[in-house]
């Protein structure tokens, strides 16, 4: 990966919709050669999708970041029950106060109260923490 690449993953992380001939103007290189980039980005796995951010609130959803901790030995057991429910849309290991954060997106405040307690009872979930998506500001 070289500065050029960079460029493109910043651009793509400031929006992703940025085009192709957008890019090739900025980089002074033809559509072509963006277009062969991305897509070794892509096969190489350091482009791994594209997204829509949302407003939850303005969407009509809840949303929240939940701080979870496992027992050690059942970590991975923990994380291929979160990747089968639809309401969890990220997961990040992370070092610090918790093993992972997850990030949760639903219809209502029932439906939030609901997914956090199934996950909080979960075989190997020791503590769950969660924190409700208020307003988003950058």
């Amino acid at each position: 990966m070289d500065d050029v690449d960079q460029v493109i993953l910043e651009s793509l992380i400031t929006n992703a919709r940025t085009s192709k001939a957008s890019l090739a103007r900025k980089l002074n290189l033809t559509e072509a050669a963006v277009r062969k980039r991305l897509k070794k980005l892509e096969k190489s796995g350091i482009v791994v999708g594209y997204r829509a951010v949302l407003d939850y609130q303005k969407a009509g959803l809840v949303a929240s970041i939940m701080g979870v901790d496992t027992q050690p030995e059942k970590l991975w057991k923990v994380i291929e029950y979160l990747k089968t429910l639809s309401e969890v849309k990220t997961i990040l290991l992370t070092s610090g106060d918790h093993m992972m954060l997850i990030e949760i997106v639903v219809k209502s405040m029932d439906m939030l109260e609901e997914v956090h307690g199934k996950i909080g009872r979960y075989d190997g979930v020791m503590r769950v923490c969660p924190a409700i998506f208020i307003k988003s500001v950058k």
